[in-house]
């Protein structure tokens, strides 16, 4: 169904600013990316210190401390272990579909508001945790928070922010993640030094603090226009959220297009079977095809486990931590070069710089490894500071790329009508590869060796290609009429060209 749009200002742009308003608001939803962020390295660097492993997982402690023989790369292979970083993702695929109808029917702020609730209750059980039992199902609450999450703050961005600002405020979301990556390796290098169990549990526990605050945001934060009118009959109200956020009162063309959104969208009873049709074709492609690439990137070597890779070439406890620190501090400041370019230099061009980054330096890690590091002992003080300063170069790659636009462009992509499917297909699909690497990586490292820095390597190449020639440009484009780039991309026009040729 072609949807007649309204258009306002210069280069089909609404009317409207930055308003204190829209910026507390994203910055706010934003949070859910810092406990993301904090979830993903904090686990890293608890299952590198001595008192957890000798709790929890003694056989891996055993191996690590007395097994004289066993390889460099296989020292940290535990099924056990890696259930325990992985719980969280399993969890956060299955919870990710409960969160669509959730965010479809009630909008994004309940979808934020549980999200932020399991956060408090997992981070609760893991710092008290007594058992493994009890350590892993505190991180499947967390994966439940999540998948709430993940799911509803990147549409709450996109929904808040005007077109022209929608890259910068979207990528706040992967800023957040960046800083919670960070301050987990800050906090784990701190704790690091404390004795007895203490050190692990402070470092459990405080991710509680950035979950209270996007609980209580969610409680005064104000819908989006956009769910506002989906779920009501009352579009005044919607108009007054929208004047609010936009610090104008002349917002009638944004209005229209939202209410003839809408209107599509109320015509669909079930999203899931709509955006299998063919003239969703290129969504649906880019709702499976983003998230699973960006998993392959590798980017989880290093945001899972960096102090286990550190460890592996030969770094003691407390410099493997401290390493973990340096590529947190490079991904965060990339990050946000990254937002401050994206709308300017657009998509395309920094996924493409990102990903010849990332190429070349992972094949080189893969060598400087593959000469130097055998089975047993380490490799020089000057040979590990080198892979530091690759690593750093390729998260700084992939922190201004896949990173943030593997959360932005989907965010943005989709009709009102699916895009609650849409996310949801998204986030589980992401949550499903990096479950199944978090979950396979400490054994693919065993047997890989140096070639896992090849295999990852690989996947960078194809999915350079496939952005390069299957993504169109998004910047710029308002999100309620993003349906034109796909019928001017030289590919999917002859998708869904032929449908709008049927439907006339």
């Amino acid at each position: 169904m072609a949807v007649g749009l309204a258009i306002t200002g210069e280069g089909g742009q609404y009317n409207g600013r930055v308003t204190l308003l829209l910026l507390l608001s994203c910055m706010m939803a934003a949070i859910g990316g810092i406990i993301f962020g904090y979830d993903l390295g904090i686990s890293g660097g608890v299952t590198s210190m001595e008192p957890f492993l000798k709790k929890f997982f003694p056989k891996v402690y055993t191996k690590m401390k007395e097994d004289t023989n066993i390889s460099n790369y296989c020292k940290f292979d535990s099924q056990l272990l890696t259930s325990f970083t992985s719980s969280l993702y399993i969890a956060g695929l299955i919870s990710s579909f409960f969160a669509s109808p959730v965010t479809r029917a009630f909008g994004r702020k309940p979808s934020i508001l549980i999200g932020g609730a399991a956060f408090l209750a997992g981070s609760a059980l893991g710092a008290a945790a007594l058992n493994v039992y009890m350590l892993i199902f505190g991180r499947v609450l967390l994966g439940v928070g999540v998948g709430f999450a993940n799911q509803s703050v990147p549409l709450y961005i996109s929904e808040m922010a005007l077109p022209r600002h929608r890259g910068a405020m979207n990528i706040g979301f992967q800023c957040g993640v960046g800083l919670g990556v960070l301050s987990a390796n800050i906090i784990n290098f701190g704790t690091e030094k404390i004795k007895g169990d203490w050190g692990w549990r402070i470092s459990l526990a405080l991710a509680a603090l950035p979950a209270s605050i996007l609980t209580i945001g969610a409680l005064i934060l104000p819908e989006t226009p956009n769910s506002l009118i989906q779920n009501s009959n009352n579009p005044q109200k919607a108009k007054t959220v929208l004047q609010r956020i936009r610090g104008t009162t002349d917002v009638q063309a944004e209005l229209d297009d939202l209410i003839e959104a809408s209107l599509v969208s109320k015509t669909i009873n079930h999203p899931f079977q709509k955006i299998i049709q063919r003239k969703y074709r290129p969504q649906l492609v880019m709702a499976i095809a983003i998230p699973f690439f960006q998993q392959v990137t590798g980017i989880n070597v290093i945001t899972f486990y960096a102090p286990i890779l550190f460890r592996t070439i030969g770094q003691g406890e407390s410099a493997a931590l401290m390493s973990a620190v340096v590529t947190g501090v490079v991904g965060t400041t990339a990050t946000f070069i990254s937002m401050l370019v994206v709308d300017k230099v657009g998509r395309k061009a920094l996924f493409m710089i990102g990903g010849i980054q990332m190429l070349v330096t992972q094949i080189t890690i893969g060598v400087i490894m593959s000469a130097l590091l055998g089975d047993h002992g380490g490799v020089s003080k000057g040979y590990a500071y080198l892979v530091l300063g690759l690593i750093c170069v390729y998260v700084a790659g992939f922190a201004w790329s896949w990173g943030p636009l593997g959360w932005l462009v989907p965010s943005e992509i989709f009709p009102l009508e699916i895009r609650s499917a849409g996310q949801s297909i998204t986030v589980a699909v992401g949550f499903l590869f990096t479950f199944i690497i978090a979950q396979s990586f400490l054994a693919m490292l065993c047997r890989f060796e140096s070639g896992i820095f090849f295999f990852f390597g690989a996947w960078v190449a194809v999915m350079t290609a496939f952005v390069y020639l299957f993504l169109p440009e998004t910047k710029n484009v308002p999100i309620e009429q993003m349906e034109k780039v796909w019928r001017e991309h030289w590919f999917w026009k002859t998708i869904v060209g032929e449908v709008d040729d049927d439907e006339k």
